[in-house]
């Protein structure tokens, strides 16, 4: 048996609309069109404060305003609206929600990854040489196909190297679905020869490769749970024999992986990549060509042609048309 002191919840207020709101929306639905002086007088409240609330009916889409008037639309449409809103809200609600429950995998490797840190010494292996660096890479992704190798590549001799010794069979790799390759490299090397060209190969099967200006240090991670290290960091492997360190911790990939996040956020696509529409109206536009010329040459719209300078602008971090010109010359886009 119901207990007749429950008090049901008003349908409006259920929707988001606060009482103050819900009296002022039923004034309007009575009167059906009046003025802000006409509602105050009907709610017995300051005309200032009405019109706020007024304002707030009318983005809420229940009520509409007419030549200093307010009239209510229909009950249907406005409470259609008012529900469909919500519905957004409580979908979008249950997107964050099912991320967070997706989240919580990861989060536990985490945990146990911090917890096996604390409890005992990790894994590390000395070794030196190209070839004992390659035959890890591949014996691990052969293990765990596709394995995700993480790689930043600090200077032209270690970059001439990766391009002679690594890159054809990683390759290679990615065409036969064990190995994903993602690399961070300086914007100066993408100018030693056969590094375009292999880095393009690179990318049609799978790769993903950016630029920085500078890159740190040399490092990698392989999978989850593997790192290498150079003998001293900030140093590149061919000036140290190819000596480094490897060891076997999520705990130490893990905080390589969230670092080469970081460098990977600040970095920009390689200039031939994403970024070709913008390199073709700088190029054009360093000719000497106006807007309106560089659209006929492309076949674009001078609107679409101005779009690609305001992308290349931001891409490049410019102020002006100049100076993404300078930077893009410097990074390699204008030849």
């Amino acid at each position: 048996m119901r207990n007749e002191h429950q008090t049901v919840p008003d349908p409006l207020e259920t929707l988001g609309l606060d009482p103050t709101q819900t009296a002022l929306y039923t004034a309007v639905l009575r009167l059906h069109r009046a003025t802000r002086t006409e509602l105050a007088e009907a709610t017995d409240g300051p005309v200032d404060q009405v019109a706020d609330q007024l304002d707030d009916l009318v983005r809420l889409g229940v009520v509409d305003e007419q030549s200093g008037e307010y009239l209510a639309r229909h009950p249907a449409a406005a409470l259609g609206r008012l529900v469909a809103e919500r519905l957004d809200r409580l979908a979008e609600e249950s997107r964050r929600i099912d991320t967070v429950l997706g989240s919580i995998r990861g989060l536990i490797r985490d945990y146990d990854a911090g917890r096996d840190h604390r409890s005992g010494p990790f894994p590390v292996e000395s070794a030196s040489g190209a070839d004992v660096l390659y035959e890890s890479v591949m014996g691990m992704a052969v293990q765990a196909p596709p394995m995700t190798l993480l790689t930043a590549i600090p200077d032209e001799r270690t970059m001439a190297d990766f391009a002679a010794k690594f890159v054809e069979p990683w390759i290679d790799a990615q065409r036969r679905g064990l190995l994903v390759v993602r690399a961070v490299l300086p914007v100066a090397t993408l100018t030693l020869p056969g590094v375009r060209d292999q880095l393009t190969r690179l990318l049609a099967t799978g790769g993903q490769v950016r630029t920085l200006d500078r890159v740190p240090s040399w490092f990698m991670t392989a999978g989850s749970d593997t790192a290498g290290l150079p003998a001293t960091w900030g140093g590149n492997l061919p000036d140290h024999a190819y000596n480094f360190y490897l060891m076997r911790t999520p705990i130490v990939a893990g905080m390589l992986r969230s670092l080469f996040e970081e460098w990977w956020g600040r970095a920009v696509p390689l200039p031939w990549e994403r970024g070709g529409g913008m390199a073709q109206v700088l190029r054009l536009a360093a000719q000497g060509l106006c807007d309106e010329s560089i659209a006929r040459q492309l076949g674009l719209s001078v609107r679409t042609v101005r779009a690609r300078f305001a992308d290349a602008m931001a891409e490049l971090g410019a102020q002006s048309r100049f100076h993404a010109g300078v930077e893009a010359a410097r990074r390699g886009w204008l030849t």
